[in-house]
């Protein structure tokens, strides 16, 4: 938990694994999905479905979204004024959660596109 509050980066559970390891040599990418997925259960962290290549997790549970570069993968904090307020889903469904993703090329890739 104290890596994914350190490391605002949205890291994979391969990211974890690979920076802890080293600390931590008995740890297994078994031990380090699984603790992933318990701080999810328990509301301590939050699971991320926006990057093709893979899930990646962050450690900030307040209302914010996410951007995704497509160009260089790297996924930022979008905050609000004010918590947009999403309709609730027809049908009688009972929704868990909700979140708000962007994709598109961030502002350093843009940078870069412009020279």
């Amino acid at each position: 938990m104290d890596y994914l509050l350190t490391h605002r980066t949205h890291p994979t559970a391969e990211e974890v694994f690979e920076a802890l390891v080293p600390d931590i040599p008995t740890l297994s990418k078994t031990t380090v999905y699984n603790t992933l997925n318990l701080f999810v259960s328990q509301g301590a962290a939050a699971h991320i479905a926006i990057d093709p290549r893979g899930s990646r997790f962050d450690g900030d549970t307040s209302v914010h979204g996410h951007f995704f570069c497509t160009k260089c993968g790297a996924l930022h904090d979008v905050f609000f004024a004010s918590p947009p307020v999403l309709p609730l889903p027809e049908g009688g469904h009972a929704a868990e959660c909700a979140q708000i993703y962007y994709k598109g090329i961030c502002a350093s890739c843009a940078g870069k596109r412009e020279k």
